[in-house]
């Protein structure tokens, strides 16, 4: 299965969070794939240090944007090992 939609076709992806997402290099559904939630979390927070990051905002938007889901529906745990892996 190709994935070639482009990020503001996902769901929780607006035209902001698609901007910063740009920023980090990544254009389209199969890059946000490659890099993943927590990576691009990362590459986000890297460029805008002196913000702080929902991570409702961006971290688990990624993720239900990646399963298609609101960011709220991919479960206590998932959100668990998502925060968990951005503090490592």
């Amino acid at each position: 299965m190709a994935f070639n939609r482009s990020l503001t076709d996902l769901k929780n992806i607006g035209k902001k969070i698609a901007a910063r997402l740009n920023e980090a290099g990544i254009y389209s559904e199969e890059e946000l794939r490659a890099a993943g939630p927590v990576e691009a979390h990362q590459m986000i927070r890297e460029n805008h240090p002196d913000e702080t990051l929902p991570l409702c905002y961006y971290l688990y938007s990624f993720e239900g944007a990646l399963s298609d889901k609101h960011w709220d529906a991919i479960g206590e745990e998932r959100k668990r090992e998502l925060k968990q892996a951005i503090a490592e």
